[in-house]
């Protein structure tokens, strides 16, 4: 049967080109992806499955099924418990049953309602010494009785496998099996998959190499050191050697090896020694965070709330322009180095010093929203919202007795004496509450108290850098050691909303396989920076002919120096402070447009490939492709803005200060007419891997 691979110009929402083929039979097969984190968040690869599952259950209805391990509450509050529809599934599991081993079936609860497989693992772990010695006699490989995880992931691959064993008996030769298997704790269901030559297709995803966390962790020049490292002496010295031969056996056992971007791709070739047949790159439901045309207004909602914040956290030093104030923001899991927040630091303090330099009028305040071991709010924080809270009481009441003593004289006929209209009451009670808001300390750099304040990265680089929220910073910060809450009492907002209400979002990582928190920012008509060393960078430098201009600037760490790097981002902050209200409008609506090639309707292609290509090598009697034929996976890029200058320099002001009548001759502009141009006038297909020319490949990297 052979599988059709021909590319249509059609669109995608009337801006992305999607494909016409002919569809598998989907009714002769079925679809299996096992996962840790199936109906169990832990990281970034619950949000891929989890954000994934529509598109997947729209193609495959009732032939697409997740497996992971079992965990009651989860099952209770994220799961609808039903029969599975096919007779073969209840057999495996009956099976599994039977011997002890307990397997729960049912719907989970997220858009797409696929069904779900759970495993048990505390049922099966009487089998646990029996398994070791499977893994042992197929592949060599032991694992320590202390590694927790590493036992709890074979007892999970051990039941996956025993139940495809079970489900292919009862199948016979039709439908085929497609197994899709996340990351190294799924590795040993593929492990024993193969080695029991079960007749199924196999797909293997690393979204990072567990090494390379390591190293990288350990603040290891990593990329420039790819081909130098002893593998097997890193993993050995941290530990971890086990796990290491856990992913690397998958990855090599696999019919499909598949990595998220580009930049794994050849820290996968190097590390892992296969280089990747397909690059999957990951996806947002972007219907979760559109707004349609709204998302302007969305975006000025969200920045009153931070701006109420802000008024309270820097209450008695509130001498700067709410107006002509920006807000930045770093997120993420607290790995200071990996996530750049030193580089963000150091460039912060190099952007403080250009516009005091330049007397620009423009505030910037950058919120650090890592989580890290705290004790409680800062009281001096809290201190700072109830004095609001409280001018904002007193401000209410002498609004309403002026109002009404206003009032009465009107309808009097006489002009009200403005200084009788208040008594004595209302000023001593305004004075109060002026009073009040005198502080002796500069505002808090951080909102709650800190287990390690001496220690703790952050803290310990803004005590270097002396940003400490002084009246003479045109920089001020911000450190939220917490995940956003909408129940908080200092900053009751949603991640989302809080996204929605910045100008920019800074990501400067180093270490960073692909990247959701850009994306977010993407599809929210919000600029971000990201760099070429992050899979979503690489993404968008191949995507996107000046990305830029879409308000995505994407740094260079890979090929400069962190000065260089520093002065860079420096630059980018810089130029961004130096817009004006109408340019960053006009930003927005550019970045917002590009929300559409981060929908999984357009990234979901490269896992349909993946597929394609796992059948063609597990049944190549029954399915076939092509080699010649171009790939499928080719994309497109979007050109650059018809409006914005060909010139970069004629992008920016001459001199810091500026009016915004000067807006009127910037650049001729048209929401409309830029929108259907990049809808139309999108560039011939390219591949994902492709060299510039001129540029040579990399030793050691690998081109799919």
């Amino acid at each position: 049967m052979p599988l059709s691979r021909s590319l249509s110009m059609t669109s995608l929402s009337g801006v992305l080109p999607s494909w016409e083929e002919d569809e598998l039979p989907v009714e002769d097969l079925l679809l299996f992806e096992v996962a840790w984190e199936v109906t169990n968040k832990v990281g970034g690869i619950y949000t891929v499955i989890q954000t994934k599952a529509k598109i997947t259950a729209d193609e495959w209805g009732e032939n697409y099924y997740m497996m992971g391990p079992y965990s009651e509450q989860n099952f209770q509050t994220q799961v609808e418990a039903c029969e599975p529809p096919n007779p073969a599934i209840r057999k495996a599991m009956d099976a599994l049953i039977q011997n002890d081993c307990q397997v729960h079936f049912g719907r989970w609860l997220i858009e797409g309602s696929p069904y779900v497989i759970l495993f048990d693992i505390s049922s099966a772990a009487w089998n646990l010494d029996r398994w070791k010695g499977d893994l042992w006699q197929t592949c060599n490989i032991g694992l320590p009785y202390h590694d927790r995880e590493a036992n709890d992931s074979l007892i999970l691959g051990s039941l996956v496998a025993w139940f495809f064993r079970e489900l292919t008996d009862n199948l016979g030769d039709n439908p085929n099996v497609i197994c899709h298997f996340h990351e190294w704790q799924a590795g040993p269901g593929l492990i024993f998959s193969r080695s029991r030559k079960i007749p199924i297709a196999t797909v293997f995803t690393t979204h990072a190499t567990l090494l390379g966390r390591y190293l990288c962790a350990g603040n290891t020049d990593f990329y420039n050191n790819l081909d130098t490292f002893d593998i097997d002496k890193e993993a050995g010295e941290r530990q971890i050697y086990h796990r290491y031969c856990l992913e690397r056996a998958a990855v090599h056992c696999a019919h499909v090896f598949t990595t998220v971007s580009d930049i794994t791709a050849v820290e996968a070739s190097h590390i892992l020694h296969r280089r990747p047949d397909v690059v999957t790159p990951n996806g947002l439901n972007v219907k979760k965070f559109s707004a349609m045309h709204e998302f302007q207004n969305m975006h000025c909602t969200s920045k009153a709330r931070i701006q109420e914040f802000v008024r309270g956290h820097f209450y008695g030093h509130l001498d700067f322009n709410l107006e002509k104030t920006l807000f930045f923001f770093i997120a993420g899991r607290y790995e200071f180095s990996n996530k750049g927040a030193d580089i963000f630091l150091e460039s912060l303090s190099r952007l403080n010093y250009l516009l005091r330099v330049h007397n620009n009028d423009v505030t910037v305040v950058v919120f650090f929203i890592m989580p890290a071991k705290t004790n409680n709010f800062n009281v001096e924080s809290l201190k700072g919202q109830a004095i609001r809270k409280q001018l904002w009481d007193t401000a209410h009441t002498v609004k309403e007795k002026f109002g009404k003593n206003l009032y009465d004289a009107l309808l009097k006929g006489v002009i009200p004496d403005m200084n009788t209209i208040l008594d004595r009451d209302d000023f001593s009670m305004m004075k109060r509450a002026i009073f009040s808001t005198q502080r002796q300390t500069l505002p808090p750099v951080t909102t709650h108290n800190m287990l390690d304040d001496a220690t703790d990265p952050i803290l310990s680089n803004i005590r270097r850098i002396g940003l400490f929220n002084s009246r003479n910073d045109r920089v001020k910060i911000v450190f939220h050691p917490e995940f956003l809450s909408s129940t908080s009492p200092l900053l009751p907002m949603d991640y989302e909303d809080f996204v929605r209400g910045c100008h920019l979002g800074v990501f400067p990582s180093y270490y960073e396989p692909w990247g959701y928190t850009p994306g977010e920012c993407t599809v929210m008509g919000i600029p971000s920076v990201t760099t070429n060393l992050s899979g979503f960078g690489c993404f968008m430098e191949e995507h996107v002919s000046d990305p830029s201009a879409y308000g995505v600037y994407i740094m260079d760490r890979r090929f400069r120096s962190a000065d260089e790097s520093c002065n860079q981002l420096t630059q980018f902050m810089f130029s961004f402070c130096q817009q004006s209200r109408r340019q960053r409008i006009i930003q927005r609506n550019r970045t917002e447009r590009l929300s559409d090639l981060l929908d999984w309707r357009y990234l979901g292609r490269f896992y349909i490939h993946a597929r394609h290509l796992a059948l063609s090598r597990a049944f190549p009697e029954k399915f076939n492709m092509d080699p010649i034929a171009p790939r499928k996976t080719e994309g497109f890029r979007y050109p650059r803005p018809f409006s914005v200058p060909p010139s970069p320099s004629a992008s920016l002001h001459s001199t810091p200060h500026h009016s915004d009548a000067e807006d009127e001759d910037y650049e001729p502009y048209n929401e409309d007419e830029e929108a259907e141009r990049d809808r139309l006038n999108i560039k011939s297909p390219f591949v994902l891997g492709a060299l510039p020319k001129g540029k040579k490949q990399p030793p050691g990297e690998s081109v799919n």
